[in-house]
This record gives structure tokens, C-alpha cells and sequence, in this order.
């Protein structure tokens, strides 16, 4: 899903990168942006680096749907490399919905969500230095998935 044909970016250059989805004003600021190929592969490189960078990664999924909201962390999941199978509950929700994936843990925890943002949220999580702990997004739910 990586083009190895990109520059490597610096820990420094992803960090940056990613930093531009932080609030829903940067969010919105970068959406035509996305719709441009390099664009999209520069931002999934930069999530492989600063995953890189971190022993692991909790991810958090906003989405209008069950169904969008489980295909953004099955993508996500194979993208960082955890399993593909998923332990996700087995009833879908209704409405929009909140998924926390915790590899550390093994745990998947899904609710009905009532808030505004919609993306996905990637925690980095180190124990020492020089590993980042820093949390990223919300990025795009579709980001990973096969153009």
C-alpha cells in the first residue's frame, strides 16, 4: 500500500505530516488535498514511520456506520500489521460508532457515538526513548483501503 518509490520521509517530516489532521479546522483544510494520490501515499507513509517509531499502536475509529467503522480498522490493522482477524462484537450499531482496538491488550471495544468528528485516531504508545507517544488523526477512514 506503500509506494517504495517516495522519498523516505524523516521521523521529523511524518511527524509533521500527520500533525496537519490534529484539530477539525487542519481536518478540513486538508480534505482537496486527499483527493490527490501522492498526497494519500506521503500521509500512509508517514503513519508507517511514526508506527515505526512506537512499540505499538491503539487505534480509534469515529464513522457514521457499523460497516465503515469496521472496514477503517480491518484496513488500519493490516496496514500496521496486526492480525487480520479481528475480534470485533458480533451485533452491529446503529447510527454512527466509536471502535477502540488495543493490540497490547488484544481488546476491541465498540459503542454508538454521539459526537461530530469522524476519522481515525492512531496512538502511539512506547515504553522508553526514543519512542514516540503521540496520538495522530483523525485520519482518513479510507486511507488504507484499495484505490
Amino acid at each position: 500500500m506503500i509506494d517504495s518509490n517516495l522519498p523516505t520521509l524523516s521521523l521529523e517530516a511524518a511527524h509533521k505530516i500527520l500533525k496537519q489532521f490534529e484539530g477539525l479546522e487542519q481536518r478540513q483544510a486538508t480534505e482537496a488535498a486527499l483527493k490527490d494520490e501522492t498526497v494519500r501515499q506521503k500521509l500512509r507513509q508517514a503513519v508507517a514511520i511514526a508506527a515505526s517509531h512506537s512499540d505499538y499502536q491503539i487505534l480509534g475509529i469515529c464513522s457514521d456506520t457499523w460497516a465503515e467503522g469496521c472496514q477503517a480498522l480491518q484496513s488500519y490493522a493490516e496496514a500496521l500489521r496486526y492480525l487480520s482477524d479481528l475480534d470485533l462484537p458480533l451485533q452491529s450499531i446503529e447510527g454512527a460508532v466509536y471502535i477502540k482496538f488495543n493490540p497490547q491488550l488484544g481488546s476491541c471495544y465498540a459503542d454508538a457515538y454521539s459526537g461530530h468528528h469522524r476519522g481515525v485516531l492512531v496512538s502511539c504508545q512506547s515504553a522508553a526513548a526514543p519512542g514516540i507517544n503521540e496520538m495522530y488523526g483523525h485520519l482518513p477512514l479510507d486511507l488504507f483501503e484499495a484505490s
